[in-house]
């Protein structure tokens, strides 16, 4: 067979380099486009290979991508690399960090570019080992002050929870450009560890580093999920006086901000006065209505959206949803979800999220029995999301006979999660049968199972304070407790009786009486009552969902103390004012 000329062959390639340009969207084409160089004679040895393989990623058939590879002689580094980083944006950290394995198995060296999308997918396998491991073999090729890895190896750490060795990591760069800030804040925000994204923020303007709307977003983003309100304000301020381009991304979060502080007309005046506004815009406010309790408003503004804004995606109907569960709108919510069934719309398809958002709806209203067989009848696999909605309605309504059931089955997908051994307990517990919390808190403890820590925050004079149950360690700690004696004695002289069936221990009364006496949210409580204004409501935020006793607590203090306290826990916000709550004890 006689060989192409080299100016035909260059022709050939620019060709088909042109050809891949105009088809890299469609998958079918790229492969006809494939078959065609196989039987040119091309060698594969070249950069269309490489441009293949990156279009392939990017539309994510990785299936196809790693057929293409496994075809190729000796691979060199930066195709091994193409692969990698297309399973960790295709979210499929597992096959990301089998590739490198097999790489490392094969002695091909790796480059710069190998390491941030292997620590991105070491991140999200959350399995430290592994990150550890991997962090080894950075050090060991010396890559380890390559700016883009050692960001990406601090945000790793800051999702296992490392704290100390993502700050370790991230101090000890040598050049602390805009990109590390960004990356390390938005990583705290997203990773339970807002105080910190807020405080690196304050380290960030210290260090002369000037934040761009991302770092604004981020910050807002940890602000919303703190529950700070005046935070989040002198942030969107200080953004403004910066000269930072206050987007709509940027405009967004500040509502997000309003929304998740429970300051829900602030809310609605800075939705109204928005430049510009879009389905996230929207989405916000509607979901922000139905977390406040204000259903009514939720839909009724979905209705409004229907006919002058923009089209609804999934976000949208989560948030009417949503609205429905919180005032019981169980035919309502059967509407909304059976539209988002019909539609022929891919972008409002009900998600797992929408079907334990209906498991919900039911089962907050009693009807346990149609959100189990609502949950037999789907079309996808139930995750634990699905099933952990109708656990926690089986623990509302004492129905421990399906709600042993359904745990079994929770705990046969998701055995390493707390919060459904706690809710099996509870059950349990509200019944006296001490024999199987027991039982179960062995298992717990046989498998290393660890409960959430709960805990509360609460801002004022532009601090944010954190008290977890029991708290000692608070500044006023003496203040607090002396404070909340007071309260507790007084309670009871008009009607207060601690519910004891929210501590489930086999303890005496006394005893269950202490143990309720210091949950995270009563500290917080007695923390603002000793220091924030009169005229300004108390504003704490709770991580998990408040207890039957702390709701009857908060009722009872904004009656005795004439304040507003605004509780945001898991669920959904709590407005205590003269002794009663906008949920109607209904959450």
């Amino acid at each position: 067979m006689k060989s192409c000329p080299k100016q035909a062959l260059s022709i050939t390639k620019q060709a088909f380099a042109s050809l891949l340009s105009i088809h890299s969207s469609h998958p079918n084409q790229l492969k006809q486009i494939h078959a065609l160089l196989l039987t040119t004679g091309i060698s594969i040895k070249n950069s269309l290979i490489t441009q293949l393989l990156t279009s392939l990623t990017v539309l994510g058939d990785m299936p196809y991508a790693r057929q293409l590879f496994d075809e190729m002689h000796k691979p060199r580094a930066y195709l091994w690399n193409t692969l990698i980083k297309g399973y960790a944006k295709n979210e499929m950290p597992t096959e990301a960090a089998a590739v490198y394995r097999q790489m490392h198995t094969l002695n091909v060296r790796p480059d710069p570019f190998t390491y941030p999308f292997v620590v991105k997918a070491c991140a999200e396998l959350s399995d430290s080992r592994v990150g550890v491991a991997v962090h080894v073999h950075v050090l060991k090729h010396g890559l380890d002050f390559v700016s883009v890895v050692r960001t990406e190896l601090t945000v790793m750490y800051v999702k296992f929870g490392d704290a100390d060795s993502s700050d370790y990591l991230f101090d000890s760069m040598v050049e602390k450009d805009l990109v590390a800030w960004n990356a390390l804040i938005a990583a705290y925000a997203q990773n339970g560890l807002a105080v910190n994204a807020v405080r690196l923020f304050g380290d960030m303007s210290d260090s002369g580093v000037r934040p761009d709307a991302v770092t604004v977003v981020c910050v807002l983003s940890a602000c919303s999920h703190l529950g700070c309100l005046e935070t989040g304000e002198n942030v969107y301020e200080f953004a403004r006086r910066e000269g930072i381009d206050c987007n709509i991304f940027v405009d967004n979060a500040l509502l997000d901000v309003f929304v998740k502080c429970g300051n829900i007309d602030m809310a609605w005046d800075w939705f109204e006065n928005m430049p510009h506004r879009n389905v996230i815009s929207w989405s916000t406010m509607i979901g922000g209505y139905a977390m406040n309790g204000e259903s009514e408003k939720a839909l009724a503004l979905f209705s409004k959206m229907q006919n002058e804004g923009p089209w609804p995606n999934d976000v949208t109907f989560l948030g009417v949803l949503s609205a429905c569960s919180h005032a019981g709108l169980v035919r309502e919510g059967w509407s909304y979800f059976n539209y988002m069934v019909q539609s022929h719309d891919e972008n409002v398809k009900p998600r797992k999220e929408h079907y334990a958002c209906m498991v919900d709806l039911l089962g907050r209203s009693g009807h346990l029995e149609e959100a189990y067989n609502f949950i037999k009848s789907m079309p996808i696999d139930p995750d634990p999301g699905v099933w952990g909605a109708l656990l926690g309605a089986c623990a509302a309504y004492h129905d421990t006979e399906l709600g042993q059931h359904v745990a079994d089955r929770l705990l046969e997908i998701a055995p390493d999660v707390a919060s459904y051994h706690i809710l099996l307990s509870n059950m349990y517990a509200a019944g006296g049968r001490w024999h199987y919390v027991e039982k179960i808190r062995q298992k717990m403890r046989r498998k290393g199972v660890k409960k959430v820590t709960a805990y509360s925050s609460i801002e004022f004079d532009g601090q944010i304070h954190v008290l977890y149950g029991g708290d000692k360690l608070h500044p006023q700690s003496l203040i607090i407790y002396k404070k909340l004696e007071e309260l507790i004695k007084h309670m009871k002289g008009i009607g207060y009786s601690p519910n004891t069936g929210s501590v489930f221990h086999d303890v005496d009364m006394e005893e269950k009486e202490a143990a309720l006496s210091s949950h995270s949210e009563k500290l917080a409580i007695a923390l603002g009552l000793i220091n924030v204004r009169h005229e300004l409501p108390i504003r704490v935020m709770k991580n998990l969902r408040t207890c039957d006793d702390c709701h009857t607590f908060s009722k009872f203090v904004s009656k005795i103390s004439m304040r507003e306290i605004i509780i945001r826990d898991k669920s959904r916000f709590h407005y205590f004012k003269n002794g009663f709550c906008s949920c109607k004890d209904f959450w």
